[in-house]
């Protein structure tokens, strides 16, 4: 009776585990039942395909974001730098009449405020909060001032036909963001890169102690944030089929949102791929059924701000959740090494 018990208790204490980790997993089903139940269209096809849509770009702009959680850092600047990538490249664009100086000027714009950000909070040693919160206005107030607060229009037809481009009737943005979603998964799993980050979060005075390279490291995902981001604003721009200085506002606060309700932890050193896929079919779900019941825009703006006080909330509790069953379960199994020990000696 003893060792079922024994036997039990390990299967119970990973069933919990389970559950925690993957709560917003069943959030996400509730949520899906929950509309299609209210609206008879809401599992429909292409109302699948518009929540895709909807969520590419910020699915896109959430994966390195939640990279940067996992090495313990933050970017809050990443809806602006997406605006000011949308300017350049759109001026560029109208100036030189190419497309593809266009694209080239919004990526060195990523890049370098990728470079900036990382220079800071690495190798200065400032708070990635701070100095991300702070760039968040200056990048923005910058492409406001370039495209004097106005929109950016009449760029190349070549450049406009992108956004509205499909394969089989599923639109380039949404196949964007599923090879970037292969990409951060193999990274994560199967690269040293990926290795790295998960150390330099950890513990980085540890990972320092080992030979990596924590600047390098930290500034080149801060600089993937700054592309990843220059590629959201060109996205929205050719869909939109006009650049915009506010193209991306509030942005970051979504995809941070879409990170924590994956369970990605503030502390660093751990993190999955598809923890931010479930978090992002959330918002996704979310936001596509208020619309469907009619929703004022003002309150679905609400609900946001409340599901990121939330995901906060929950990943403090997920963090503790799991630390208390592998402590609970390391005390059980020292428990029975001592009376395992214990019959040896009588």
């Amino acid at each position: 009776m003893a060792q079922e018990t024994l036997i039990r208790r390990p299967s119970k204490e990973r069933l919990r585990l389970l559950m925690v980790q993957n709560g917003v997993l069943f959030a996400v089903v509730a949520l899906i039942v929950f509309f299609a139940v209210l609206s008879p269209r809401f599992l429909t096809g292409p109302n699948i395909l518009t929540i895709l849509l909807q969520i590419s770009e910020l699915g896109l702009l959430a994966l390195p974001v939640a990279f940067l959680i996992m090495q313990a850092n933050v970017d809050l600047s990443v809806g602006s730098i997406a605006a000011l990538a949308s300017v350049c490249g759109a001026m560029t664009m109208v100036a030189s009449g190419s497309m593809w100086l266009g694209i080239l000027a919004a990526l060195v714009v990523g890049a370098l405020t990728g470079v900036i950000n990382g220079f800071l909070v690495s190798v200065v040693g400032l708070n990635s909060f701070v100095v991300t919160l702070g760039f968040m206005s200056a990048w923005l107030g910058l492409a406001q001032l370039l495209s004097d607060g106005k929109s950016i229009s009449g760029l190349p037809g070549e450049f406009t036909a992108i956004g509205s481009f499909s394969v089989f009737g599923v639109r380039v943005q949404i196949i964007v963001l599923v090879v970037g979603i292969v990409v951060a998964w193999w990274v994560l799993n199967h690269s040293a890169r990926g290795r790295e980050i998960l150390a330099v979060g950890g513990n980085m005075r540890a990972s320092q102690l080992m030979g990596l390279k924590v600047h390098r490291v930290r500034v080149s995902t801060y600089v993937v944030a700054g592309v990843v981001a220059a590629i959201v604003g060109l996205m929205l721009t050719a869909k939109l089929q006009a650049a915009s200085p506010v193209i991306g506002q509030g942005w970051e606060l979504q995809a941070l949102t879409v990170v924590l309700l994956g369970g990605i932890a503030f502390e660093g050193g751990s993190g999955r791929i598809r923890s931010v896929i479930y978090g992002l079919i959330f918002v996704g779900v979310l936001n596509n059924g208020l619309v469907i019941l009619g929703v004022s825009p003002y309150i679905q703006t609400i609900l946001v701000g409340l599901t990121l006080v939330v995901a906060v909330s929950l990943d403090r509790g997920i963090q503790q959740a799991i630390a208390k069953t592998i402590a609970q379960s390391a005390r059980r199994r020292q428990r029975r090494e001592s009376a395992g020990n214990a019959e040896e000696r009588n």
